[in-house]
């Protein structure tokens, strides 16, 4: 990735980066949260809140566990002085965007939702390890990671339950 590096793909990365979280994830994820409830939705507001401070949460607690370096390859030029693994951008990213596609895949915005979900994770992810603050596999522990909670959060939430013919 460092080969890459131009002044114009710094300033992208950089960006993406910041939207990956103190610039899109968050004030995304309060809004989403603050827009279900007053709907009056709340049973998908605590869905978003339950998948947003969870994700959060337990990507601050596996940091502690696992106390992974960050990569020291090269000086980035954005850097970072938590632990490495899991990437909390890779795994906010991720539980932003599979909530929202959960949430719209009812709806006839599912596929446009799912697109742009794609896009936007794997550009953070890739945002990540082009500034050399993350080793590839942290990403792919931050959306693994997101993955399973937010849809088991789904699950728990939303399975219909059914009951057995006497």
């Amino acid at each position: 990735m460092k080969a890459l590096a131009s002044p114009a793909l710094n300033d992208f990365f950089v960006v993406m980066s910041k939207l990956g979280y103190q610039w899109g994830v968050i004030p995304l994820d309060v809004l989403i949260v603050g827009t279900l409830m007053l709907a009056r939705r709340w049973r998908k507001a605590a869905f978003a809140a339950t998948a947003f401070v969870g994700s959060a949460l337990l990507n601050v607690g596996s940091k502690q566990i696992f106390q992974r370096e960050r990569p020291t390859l090269w000086e980035s030029i954005a850097p970072e002085s938590t632990f490495s693994f899991p990437s909390g951008h890779a795994m906010g990213s991720m539980t932003l965007a599979l909530t929202v596609v959960l949430l719209a895949w009812p709806t006839r915005w599912r596929w446009p939702v799912v697109v742009w979900a794609l896009l936007f994770v794997v550009l953070v992810g890739l945002s990540r390890i082009y500034l050399g603050v993350h080793f590839p596999s942290d990403i792919l522990g931050g959306w693994c990671a997101a993955l399973v909670w937010v849809l088991g959060v789904y699950l728990l939430m939303f399975r219909r339950r059914h009951t057995l013919p006497a």
